[in-house]
This record gives C-alpha cells, sequence and structure tokens, in this order.
C-alpha cells in the first residue's frame, strides 16, 4: 500500500474520534506492510490528556510486540503531532512518521523550530493528504464555535 492509502485509513481513525466528540486525530501504526495498531484521540473518553491517538498506538504495538521501540515501523497520523506525541515518538525509536495536516497552533515546530525532535534514524515526512486531514477538523472546531 502506499503513503496515501494508509493515510486514507488514518482518516477513517479520525473520523472515528470526530463521532465520539473528540478531536478528530487518527493514526496506524504499520510494520512489515502489516497494520499492527489503530487508534485515534480519546482524550475526552478517558478523561485523559496524553490519550492522543499516537500514543495510543504506540502503547497497542508495545503490547502487541513485546517491544518498547518500533524502529522498523510507520506512523501515518492525521496531524502533524504535540510536542508530547514528540517525545513520546522519539523514545520510541519509530523509523517512520508520515502526517497530514500542519499544526501551526500545537505542533512540534511550533517549539523545535528547525531542530529535529525525533530519534536520529527516524524518518519524517508530512503533507500526505493534508487537505482532506485539515477539513475534518476544521469542521469539528467550527462546530465548537
Amino acid at each position: 500500500m502506499t503513503d496515501e492509502q494508509y493515510m486514507r485509513l488514518a482518516i477513517q481513525e479520525a473520523e472515528k474520534a470526530f463521532e465520539k466528540d473528540e478531536v478528530p486525530v487518527g493514526a496506524i501504526l504499520v510494520l512489515n506492510n502489516k497494520i499492527i495498531a489503530r487508534s485515534h484521540n480519546q482524550v475526552e473518553l478517558l478523561k485523559d490528556s496524553t490519550a492522543h491517538a499516537e500514543i495510543l498506538s504506540l502503547t497497542t504495538a508495545y503490547n502487541a510486540l513485546s517491544s518498547k521501540y518500533v524502529p522498523d515501523a510507520t506512523l501515518y497520523v492525521t496531524l502533524e503531532p504535540c510536542l508530547m506525541c514528540c517525545g513520546a515518538l522519539h523514545w520510541s525509536k519509530i523509523g517512520r512518521i508520515v502526517f497530514g495536516a500542519s499544526d501551526d497552533k500545537n505542533g512540534y515546530r511550533k517549539y523545535t523550530g528547525d531542530l529535529n525532535p525525533f530519534h536520529p534514524k527516524t524518518q519524517l515526512v508530512g503533507g500526505i493528504l493534508a487537505e482532506e486531514c485539515g477539513s475534518l477538523l476544521k469542521i469539528f472546531f467550527k462546530g465548537k464555535r
């Protein structure tokens, strides 16, 4: 599958979050062309500010693999990771991160600028289906105003 196809699956996860009145962010974690974790934000449901899609995907993957690292995995996430998720992804030693929409207000780049906060071997790709990922967020927040 392509990055776009995996991102479409992450968007489906974001849509689940939207339906539950959660900030619509979804994630898919892939290892050897197999999805080993899928999640969406569950901050409101779990009453846990750390229950972001990325964190939940990592936890699921660690449990499935009985490992604390995922150096050969790729995370597809619909929104640029926040600084908290960035730290978790750094420690996971994840091989690749692919995100959709940029997040100027809360994304990691707001705080790190040009510095790479991820593991040195982590590859980063941004902007995959950014328009589709961002439109779901815009609709969600428009409904909140």
